[in-house]
């Protein structure tokens, strides 16, 4: 699965995500503090999911109506590195099929997925 993790994803998730197969392009080590709307740009032009901590990019899209190749909202404060990358590793797994062009929300004991009208 291609993925642009954005810089609010802990590196180690990255890592992981790496280690299993996935192509992931990460913002932190591209072009750190660029806009939301260059990152949902880039992610939309190369049909990557997007992983994001930042609940900014529901606005983008909930609010302003930006289309999206999909977002996967990390909601994990609070769990330590290694956990939050085994619950991340674990929903993208199971849930493979369903994440494209879908708002998915990854919290402790939940992975909620919204289909989107776009």
């Amino acid at each position: 699965m291609d993925i642009l993790a954005d810089e609010s994803i802990d590196g180690p998730i990255v890592y992981r995500l790496r280690q299993e197969g996935h192509l992931v392009h990460y913002i932190a080590e591209m072009e750190p503090g660029i806009s939301d709307d260059a990152v949902l740009d880039l992610a939309n032009r190369e049909s990557a999911l997007l992983l994001t901590a930042d609940r900014d990019f529901g606005e983008l899209v909930y609010r302003q109506g930006r289309t999206t190749s999909g977002i996967v909202l990390v909601r994990l404060a609070g769990l330590s590195p290694t956990r939050k990358a085994d619950l991340v590793s674990t929903a993208l797994d199971q849930h493979a099929s369903e994440l494209l062009h879908a708002f998915t929300v990854i919290s402790p004991g939940a992975v909620r997925v919204r289909r989107s009208s776009r």
